[in-house]
């Protein structure tokens, strides 16, 4: 069993190590979209591993939709194996007549986008919202709680809260499709989104977060907390997404200085 500097084993199944190490490599581009795999010779004779080895590991690939290959055909990196998200694109308001940001700027990709509304409802959120939207023990906001897909395979699973005083008696509690998204709703409201705070951590799956997503096995989620600021620092919006880790990445800008 392999080990590091450190003295540490990597306890995972052969065909669970040899997964990971081409996941790697699809994902840091080394076996970039349409590359073909090395054959299962090569993998075998790398790996020190069995063809039946070296084949659970290539359908663990599969199932996360990284390769795709069929009987007695070279396995191949698919086009999208991997897609790079900037949520800075995503924040300002969309213009009249465009679509949600979030989905415009998938498009850009050259997919198609959509989303799909699962439930609006006045509940009470996990802790880590009601502490960025400054609600007392048991306080209630209104979520909006829906799957964004992209070539009709789902992409993100968005939970949105926000404050009852904002949300009462405007589209943002009924349960229909908002156009342009609540960012443009927002501002029409009178709370302009002036700062985004984003944390983001690495997480096991919820069930919910498995099913909803399609997830093929164990691998974590991408969960990002957004909290939106209006004028005077006021939370107006507090966003839990959560994506496939495996399959997106997130990119940041910075200036120095």
């Amino acid at each position: 069993m392999p080990s590091n500097e450190t003295g540490t084993y990597d306890h995972r199944s052969l065909h669970g190590r040899i997964a990971a190490d081409l996941r790697d490599e699809i994902m840091n581009g080394d076996l970039g979209p349409g590359t073909k795999l090395p054959s299962t010779a090569q993998l075998t004779e790398r790996f020190a591993a069995s063809n039946a080895t070296v084949q659970k590991a290539l359908g663990l690939l599969k199932d996360e939709r990284l390769v795709v290959g069929r009987a007695g055909a070279a396995v191949t990196v698919r086009d999208h194996r991997q897609r790079t998200m900037r949520p800075a694109a995503c924040m300002a308001p969309a213009t009249d007549g465009e679509r949600y940001r979030w989905l415009s700027e998938a498009e850009k990709l050259g997919t198609h986008a959509r989303s799909k509304l699962l439930r609006v409802a006045e509940v009470v959120p996990p802790a880590d919202v009601s502490a960025a939207l400054g609600l007392p023990h048991d306080g209630t906001a209104v979520l909006r709680h829906q799957l964004l897909l992209i070539d009709d395979e789902p992409a993100e699973l968005v939970s949105s809260y926000y404050p009852l005083e904002i949300a009462r008696g405007t589209a943002i509690e009924k349960r229909q499709k908002i156009r342009g998204g609540t960012p443009v709703l927002l501002a029409e409201l009178g709370h302009p989104p002036r700062l985004s705070v984003d944390r983001v951590s690495a997480r096991v799956p919820t069930q919910e977060q498995f099913t909803a997503l399609r997830l093929p096995g164990d691998l974590p989620v991408l969960r990002t907390l957004r909290v939106v600021h209006g004028d005077g620092d006021r939370p107006i919006e507090v966003t839990v997404m959560v994506k496939a880790g495996h399959l997106y990445e997130l990119q940041y800008e910075f200036t120095a200085g």
